[in-house]
């Protein structure tokens, strides 16, 4: 494909295709070493072709957070979808998962007995697993709290399979191991009390991309990371990826040296704006580890230079963004590179998939 990235207008999106595919080969190495199925959360990358690279590495199919991006890979031929998200569903979106349900195996989420019941009203029947508060306090009920609204939802005409947890709570440095024990403790408890109500869970599923290696596989029997394919700032400096492992970067050009800083033209809008408390900047450049993104603006990114001579204006540099995940929602589409030289690219197929 004739389209050098030199001649490409800055900011964009590039992936290595090398990298991308060595990162889910590994990825199901770890999930096949901790004796756990994969459904890796597509929320992430938003791609068919990428969905198609990890089912064909092994994983059994795909997590999703809304009834759209379950559309947009039902469209693509993805047979088993789990939208791990407690849906409000009301007659609309009832319609659209009842459509879903015709074109591939839906796996749909309850935290409560009114979702529940609102869920039986408009997709009797629909296989779901109740969401369990595994120490994020996002959403999910308490672990003890499980069987009785497993109970009230299969009475209601649901088919309940099982349990499961998001363990965000590992997104801080240091804390792994200890999420992973609290993942497990919550789940074991949860289908514990599924069984206490007549229930048989089936299904135990939880991860997260830097909680994953540390899965509980005698109680977990399935596990959902989603950034891993790609990495980002917040991974590298967690330390579960390495820099030489980043397969998606924003190829940004240095646009101002004003106050001695090196400016690029990716700002939030091109590479999110997500900075946790304990992060050193709004991302990182890929050659140059030790500079930071000091300053994000809708357009601008202000570095403060690691050391030597500044980078010359209109010269062009790679990008790690803090957050993967919001800044592929913010493109287009994704550069595909081998060696340096474009392959193809990408639609991102489910951008903007809210709904």
């Amino acid at each position: 494909m004739a389209d050098p990235l030199e001649e490409r207008p800055t900011p964009y999106l590039v992936v290595d295709a090398d990298l991308l595919e060595a990162n889910i080969a590994d990825m199901a190495a770890v999930a096949a070493d901790r004796g756990v199925a994969l459904r890796p959360h597509a929320k992430t990358h938003k791609t068919p072709e990428i969905a198609r690279l990890q089912l064909a590495a092994g994983a059994v199919g795909l997590t999703v957070a809304t009834v759209a991006e379950a559309e947009t890979f039902a469209a693509h031929g993805c047979p088993d979808l789990f939208v791990a998200y407690p849906l409000w569903v009301d007659p609309a979106k009832g319609r659209r998962l009842r459509v879903l349900s015709e074109r591939a195996l839906l796996t749909l989420a309850v935290d409560s007995v009114e979702g529940a019941r609102a869920l039986a009203a408009q997709v009797p029947g629909s296989r779901v697993v109740v969401e369990v508060d595994s120490g994020q306090h996002r959403s999910g009920v308490a672990p003890a709290e499980t069987g009785a609204l497993a109970e009230v939802a299969a009475a209601s005409g649901l088919e309940v399979v099982g349990v499961f947890t998001f363990p965000g709570h590992s997104y801080a440095p240091g804390v792994q191991d200890e999420v992973a024990a609290q993942e497990a403790a919550a789940l074991a408890e949860a289908a514990a009390s599924l069984t206490a109500h007549g229930i048989a869970p089936t299904v135990v599923s939880g991860g997260s991309t830097p909680s994953v290696a540390q899965a509980h596989g005698d109680v977990l029997t399935e596990v959902r990371p989603g950034v891993y394919p790609f990495g980002d700032a917040q991974q590298w400096e967690l330390g579960t990826t390495t820099p030489d492992r980043i397969a998606l970067t924003c190829i940004a050009t240095v646009v101002s040296h004003a106050g001695g800083r090196v400016v690029l033209d990716a700002g939030s809008k091109a590479i999110a704006p997500d900075r946790s408390a304990w992060a050193t900047g709004h991302g990182r450049l890929l050659d140059h580890p030790d500079a930071r993104l000091v300053q994000l603006s809708e357009h601008h990114a202000v570095t403060v230079w690691d050391s030597g001579p500044l980078p010359a204006l209109g010269s062009r540099l790679r990008v790690v963004p803090n957050h993967v995940c919001n800044a592929v929602n913010l493109t287009d589409e994704l550069v595909v590179v081998r060696g340096g030289e474009v392959v193809d690219t990408w639609r991102v197929a489910a951008r903007g998939a809210n709904t």
